[in-house]
């Protein structure tokens, strides 16, 4: 295996062939009681040949449904093995569509983007298509086509994704609609997963990148569960065997983000699509993309992903998961709570008409690896709060900037939920600015010094 190389080198993020440096290296993670087992031997090679099978045009990653199919539908002839079928409509009459592949007997269900604005594993899903399509001698594909099926419903949230947004049109959590089936995308999925009774089921989102590992001030690049088939928590056959799959996803990935993986709760939830697959005896995994930083689109952190979903998905077709520890996925911290993105401290805030007062901000942006849309989300004494990144505004004022229609708009407000639009400036006026955020933040703009 390639030593991973430094976090600096994602910047290469078309390549995206550079195994993929842990965070804030500094701090180590502890060493586990159960020693982690070399990745598959197939690995390095499939890390090599993945510029190939990275499906272009999907960067950035705020992509919508008819241009993701515009992309994938040429990938999925029927002499590569692909069958396409409707099964369903959205609520704003988009296609839902179900793909199979392979000819095995071991059925497997894969379902990515409930949520319309977490598109990493739809993009992953794109790449595994081209794989299997392209490569049918490769010793990985052949296993999968001789002993599996392979079933996948991607972007379960067409509208959602249409505005980036989590929920669908009719305002719904669809990932929370398992239970009493209101949406026409959860009715396309539940009766999907009835058809197809799968033996393996792989739940596929995004988290923010603000969960940190544990306690820790790491960020989580992945998160893995095996959702418990009840509020007992307990382990079944079924959920025995998610839990040795989801330890051969940490083993492929643990030389790219050692101490960056960690566990999702455990807490049953009877609404959640993962937890009642779970239930319904599918050997379920859960797969959370979360963030690194300095790859603003997730692409390097889509390779990780494809890599990891392909360890599992062979482990599946091979058996080779069975009898794997099941510490290496009970080792795993889980997500500690997500820090904020920015947080502005030290500074005076000086809006006109009111009186200065000492007080720090926190910022989140709707775009968290890319700095976008930023809106202020606290104000007041946070100097106990972590967060991504720091900014030291001491001995500065905070102050309204003008907003986007310059002088006839006004200023902006410094007010909770707000965008984001302020300077940092020598003076209480701020006519002599020395740092600016206007919703979106140049991560180039020189931070202040100490001399501001």
């Amino acid at each position: 295996m390639p030593k991973p190389t430094t976090l600096a080198l994602l910047l290469a993020l078309a390549a995206c062939v550079a195994p993929v440096a842990a965070q804030e290296t500094a701090a180590a993670p502890a060493a586990e009681s159960t020693p982690v087992p070399p990745p598959p031997a197939w690995l390095p090679a499939m890390d090599a040949l993945y510029p190939e099978l990275r499906v272009s045009g999907l960067d950035p990653r705020d992509f919508d449904a008819e241009h993701w199919w515009q992309a994938v539908t040429p990938l999925l002839d029927r002499s590569a093995g692909f069958h396409i079928e409707d099964i369903g409509r959205s609520a704003e009459d988009r296609p839902l569509r179900h793909v199979r592949w392979g000819r095995g007997k071991t059925r497997v269900l894969l379902w990515s983007q409930m949520h319309g604005d977490e598109s990493t594993g739809t993009m992953v899903l794109a790449d595994l298509f081209r794989f299997l399509g392209e490569h049918p001698d490769h010793p990985v594909a052949a296993r999968l086509r001789a002993n599996t099926t392979l079933h996948f419903l991607p972007m379960v949230n067409p509208d959602g994704a249409a505005r980036f947004q989590r929920r669908n049109t009719q305002g719904i959590d669809i990932n929370r609609d398992a239970r009493m089936l209101a949406t026409p995308e959860a009715r396309a999925l539940k009766a999907l997963h009835d058809r197809v009774r799968p033996a393996y089921g792989f739940n596929l989102h995004d988290q923010s990148p603000g969960y940190r590992v544990g306690d820790s001030g790491r960020g989580t690049a992945i998160a893995l569960l095996a959702p418990p088939p009840s509020a007992a928590n307990e382990v079944d056959p079924a959920r025995a065997r998610a839990i040795e799959v989801a330890a051969t996803i940490r083993i492929a990935l643990e030389p790219y983000l050692a101490g960056h993986i960690a566990r999702w709760d455990e807490t049953f939830n009877p609404r959640a699509f993962g937890d009642l697959t779970a239930q319904w005896g599918t050997s379920t995994v859960l797969i959370e993309a979360g963030g690194i930083e300095g790859d603003p689109q997730k692409q390097a952190l889509r390779k990780l992903h494809f890599l990891g979903l392909l360890a599992a998905l062979d482990a599946i077709a091979g058996g080779s998961h069975a009898g794997t520890p099941h510490a290496l996925y009970r080792d795993l911290p889980e997500n500690g709570e997500p820090w904020p993105d920015l947080r502005v401290v030290g500074g005076t805030l000086a809006i006109p008409g009111q009186p200065p007062v000492r007080a720090d901000l926190l910022v989140n942006f709707r775009h968290p690896l890319s700095w976008e849309d930023g809106s202020i989300r606290d104000i007041g004494d946070l100097a106990d709060t972590p967060a991504r990144r720091t900014i030291d505004a001491s001995g500065l004022f905070v102050v309204p900037a003008l907003a986007a229609g310059g002088e006839a708009a006004g200023p902006c407000r410094i007010a909770i939920s707000a965008a984001a639009c302020f300077h940092l400036a020598r003076d209480p006026e701020g006519r002599d600015p020395v740092w600016t955020l206007r919703s979106d933040l140049d991560t180039a703009q020189p931070a202040p010094g100490a001399g501001h």
